[in-house]
This record gives C-alpha cells, structure tokens and sequence, in this order.
C-alpha cells in the first residue's frame, strides 16, 4: 500500500461527523496493517462514577483495528461484522492510545486486535473483531480525499 492511501484514511476518520461533533480531539495515523488513533479524555465522556464510560473504550478500540484492516484494503470501505472488548481498568484523565494490528486475512474476512493504553503506557483494555468488505467504494463522497 502507499502512504497516500494512509492519508486519505485518517482525513476521513478525522473529518467523520462523529468525530468533528462528538468526539472533537482524536489523532490518527495510518501505516500497513496497523493504525493508532488516539483521544485526549474529556469528563463529557465519563459514566456516573467519573470515568470513561465503555462506549468510548469500544469506539477507540474498533477505530484502530478497523483501520488496521481499511490499511490493506485499498478499493472499497470494510465493515466491522463482529467485535468483543475487555476493560482492564477504568480511565480518568490523559490521552488514550489505541493500536490496532491486522492478525488474519484472507480473501473475504479480516482478523484485528486493538489494544489500548492510557498516558502513562498501562494497557487499560483490548478488543478482538473480525471485518468484511462491503460494496461501498472508496470515495471522496465518503471522505476518501
């Protein structure tokens, strides 16, 4: 894969409306099979026990390994058809880092892991998915640019 179609995957996750709008300060970079998207912790994202809520260790750990699989998959958008998390520990303040890696792929299904770390380094949670191709082309209309 080229460094150009790395680009155009984390300019369409970064313009995407969910987190233009609702989670406005996500990093991401994009390289072969492997993509880190990260999120400095806002208190808007805590549960009612002052920490992240599970909603967003989800979002952070299905983003990296999705974009892990997207990272090889160069014509069309891919699709998460499954994904299971386990949160270590609760997380309150910092930026996260989630890393996702590709582990299988064949030629109609895709294996990611996603790890996820708080600033200090500890991991705080990991994810498993498997992704599949969808038929939707790889556009500007879908913020490929």
């Amino acid at each position: 894969m080229n460094k150009e179609h790395f680009k155009k995957l984390e300019q369409m996750y970064l313009n995407a409306n969910v987190n233009t709008d609702i989670f406005d300060s996500t990093t991401a970079r994009i390289s072969e099979e492997k993509a880190e998207i990260g999120l400095t912790i806002d208190k808007k994202y805590f549960h009612a026990l002052g920490a992240i809520h599970g909603s967003v260790y989800f979002k952070l750990l299905d983003d990296a390994a999705f974009f892990s699989v997207n990272s090889i998959v160069s014509d069309v958008f891919v699709l998460t058809t499954s994904f299971n998390i386990n949160i270590i520990r609760p997380a309150t303040e910092g930026k996260l880092n989630a890393i996702g890696t590709v582990r299988f792929k064949s030629k109609s299904l895709f294996v990611a892991e996603s790890k996820l770390y708080n600033e200090a380094g500890k991991e705080i949670a990991f994810g498993t998915g498997q992704f599949a191709k969808s038929k939707v082309p790889l556009t500007p209309e879908i913020g490929y640019v």
